[in-house]
């Protein structure tokens, strides 16, 4: 079917505009296409209208070119033709396609009624309009839709924008977590770090019984982690306080036993006095550290920051170290005037040795270099009334005053006895007995020997000591190794037996202690195999001219090797020859 309208008025357009909108509702068009056909129509008419002339609408139903999966969609073409003078003009045609469901069988003459009777005009454009009004029903529904969608969307952008809040919040929190993980593990890794190096510090401080050596080691603990510069300053014995080149702060510290922090602004440091900056030099901030013991402080520590300031538990830990090394120094003195006191009361009781005719003697008393173990080695040597001589060595367990002490007391009563006679086994027995009960807790070993200028044979006996060695004139040596008795002071009563060995002119007897011959990985008995050795090669001359000089060259290669952790005692005698 194919229908055709000249337009060249208002008129004529209304007609075309109204059968066409009459045919598309024939023809089963949605009143939704046909809404917008007719509205497309009406605006192009209009402008035909304006450019004038003679305009021609062709209407056509055909079959879509393209049909969608129903074959054979019958569609509804409308075309709008231009004048001559606006075709002349380039003016293209203007087309448009509107799919037809359903045809009615009176379109031709429902068309042509159209054109030609007003009261079908009428009807349709009362039909246009119930086309308009169902449109716009449609486009109400529509908007209420596009509403209920906005709402939804907007709600839906609240949740969005409220899921991103609790991100935001969740990422600040995790964020905020993982700084306070890393500060706690920050903080942690300093705190091992202090603590490290504290134990560290009072390892090194502590190793050493020479407070000069304690306070060398200081500074070079703390320069440059945590202080740039460090003055120790130790009291004098007697107690004299500073003179004016130290530090008011310092002053302040020693005077109240407490820490002081000297700067231009306070320092806030925990358990530290707060005052003015130092004089000798008010730009650099002082920490001046007392050093405490019991009864009065050593002296003071003046440290100088290794940035612009410290660190408020670096500052604790600092004067944690000082406390520490002020007891290291504190034992250190005591040690050294300990050891002082024992060594002048060792020396001071070790007897000056007589000069029997024929008979030489030699002793050498070495105290320990390490530790404090000095004061139980000893010697003596001195007459009897029937001009017989005794010689002795003792060792008393333990060290110290202690041990000194007990070593003059066992020296004097030796002496006592040794005016009633007796032979070296009898006087060891009585000392035995004197030991045990004076000092039940305190045990000693003690080798003795008796010369008599009319025996040419020597007396000895021993209490769990080395046994002698003695040099026969013609350079053999022999140990003295006769079963001996058990330790002076035990716990045990017993009967020392005396031994006699032959002593022809020229020989020479070596009474020592363990320091002499024992060493800690190798036992005893190597070294008294190397004293005999050494004693063995010196040559009979020798020993009768210089027995003093053969000594120290007998201490020489015994204690090349030894690190003089115990005393050292030998007592040389020496036979002179007869001629």
């Amino acid at each position: 079917m194919t229908r055709t309208w000249q337009i060249t008025d208002v008129c004529d357009a209304a007609r075309a505009r109204m059968a066409t909108a009459r045919l598309a509702a024939a023809f089963g068009v949605p009143p939704v296409e046909r809404a917008r056909l007719t509205a497309s129509l009406g605006a192009q008419l209009r402008l035909c209208l304006a450019k004038g002339g003679t305009w021609r609408l062709t209407l056509e139903t055909g079959t879509a070119s393209r049909p969608a999966p129903g074959a054979g969609q019958s569609v509804l073409h409308a075309v709008l033709t231009p004048s001559p003078e606006a075709a002349a003009a380039g003016q293209p045609p203007w087309r448009v396609t509107v799919p037809c469901p359903e045809a009615a069988a009176d379109v031709d003459a429902g068309a042509d009624a159209v054109a030609d009777d007003p009261a079908l005009l009428a009807e349709a454009l009362l039909g246009a309009d119930e086309d308009t009004a169902l449109v716009l029903e449609r486009l109400t529904e529509q908007e209420g839709l596009v509403e209920f969608h906005r709402e939804e969307l907007q709600q839906t952008n609240q949740g969005v924008v409220a899921l991103h809040a609790e991100l935001d919040a969740a990422g600040r929190a995790q964020r905020e977590a993982f700084a306070a993980e890393r500060k706690a593990r920050t903080e942690a890794e300093n705190a091992r770090r202090r603590l490290t190096f504290l134990a560290d510090a009072s390892a090194v401080l502590t190793a050493s019984l020479d407070h000069h050596e304690i306070v060398r080691r200081l500074p070079e603990l703390l320069v440059p982690e945590y202080a740039a510069s460090v003055d120790v300053w130790l009291f004098d014995q007697d107690g004299d306080r500073p003179g004016p080149a130290h530090a008011a702060a310092a002053v302040v510290a020693a005077r109240t036993g407490r820490p002081q922090y000297a700067a231009t602004r306070p320092g806030g440091l925990p358990g530290v006095d707060d005052q003015p900056p130092s004089a000798l030099d008010p730009e650099r901030p002082l920490l001046c550290i007392p050093l405490p013991t019991r009864q009065a402080p050593l002296g003071v520590v003046t440290l100088s920051p290794p940035g612009e300031h410290w660190d408020a538990d670096d500052a604790v830990m600092l004067v944690e170290l000082t406390r520490r090394a002020s007891i290291a120094i504190d034992h250190a003195q005591r040690y050294q005037h300990n050891r002082d006191i024992a060594e002048t009361l060792q020396r001071a009781l070790l007897t000056e040795l007589p000069t029997p005719p024929g008979l030489s003697l030699a002793a050498r008393y070495l105290p320990a270099t390490h530790g404090l173990n000095i004061g139980g080695d000893w010697y003596d040597a001195f007459r009897q009334p029937d001009g017989g001589v005794i010689v002795v060595v003792g060792d008393v367990t333990g060290h110290g005053l202690r041990a000194a002490v007990m070593m003059s007391q066992l020296r004097t009563a030796l002496r006592a006895y040794a005016v009633d006679g007796g032979s070296p086994g009898q006087l060891l027995t009585r000392l035995h007995i004197f030991l045990h009960h004076l000092q039940p807790d305190l045990f000693a070993t003690a080798v003795i020997a008796r010369f008599h200028p009319d025996d040419p044979t020597v007396t000895w006996a021993a209490a769990g000591h080395p046994p002698p060695v003695l040099r026969t004139p013609d350079g053999r040596v022999c140990t003295l190794d006769a079963k001996p008795g058990a330790m002076l002071g035990i716990p045990l009563r017993q009967e020392i037996a005396d031994h006699t060995v032959p002593m022809a002119p020229g020989s020479t007897l070596a009474l020592y202690t363990d320091g002499l011959v024992e060493r800690r990985a190798l036992g005893i008995d190597p070294g008294i195999a190397r004293l005999a050795d050494t004693l063995g090669s010196f040559g009979p001359a020798e020993l009768d001219t210089d027995l003093e000089g053969s000594a120290d060259r007998l201490l020489r290669p015994m204690l090349s090797d030894s690190e003089r952790d115990d005393d050292v005692c030998l007592l040389l005698c020496h036979l002179r020859g007869t001629g």
